[in-house]
């Protein structure tokens, strides 16, 4: 792939999109680029989550973090690990290819970098997050007025009062 590629696929991909092109020119020469074949892990649960992975080509797989529920495919300009852009934690879950794929990962401190670099970019990716959480927010919200109307609870009493 081309440096045009390689931007294109970053743009392409969620929170980069705010970048300018100076900006993913910076990231893909500096961030590290993974080749995988089938099979090949990527990270495992409970490994240091040191930077998000855009996938450049292919297929990664996530099983579900508590084993019910479906995978997770990621595919072109998917981006895994987006807290991981960030701050460093520990991984929830594994990440395997499905056939041959690249990926390119991200550390905090590049990230760091091209956001102190590019203020107009960071002030979007603020953005951007901020709305995520505030959306996140909501959906608690409703969360607790359903659960509310299943217990019977007024929204006033505290649910530990009943016990």
């Amino acid at each position: 792939m081309g440096l045009d590629d390689d931007i294109a696929i970053l743009a392409a991909a969620p929170l980069f999109g705010f970048l300018d092109r100076d900006a993913l020119r910076l990231l893909t020469f500096a961030a590290e680029r993974r080749d995988l074949a089938d099979g090949d892990l990527l990270f495992a649960r409970g490994d240091p989550a040191d930077g998000g992975f855009v996938v450049m080509s292919g297929t990664i797989r996530l099983p579900p973090r508590t084993g019910a529920g479906e995978a997770v495919r990621a595919g072109r300009s998917a981006l895994i690990g987006q807290l991981a852009l960030f701050v460093r934690g520990t991984r929830p879950t594994e990440a395997r290819a499905e056939g041959a794929a690249a990926v390119m990962r991200i550390t905090p401190t590049l990230m760091r970098r091209v956001l102190e670099e590019f203020p107009d970019a960071a002030q979007a990716v603020h953005d951007t997050l901020a709305d995520d959480l505030a959306g996140l927010v909501a959906d608690l919200d409703q969360v607790r007025a359903l659960l509310v109307a299943i217990d019977g609870i007024s929204s006033g009493d505290s649910p530990g009062a009943r016990l």
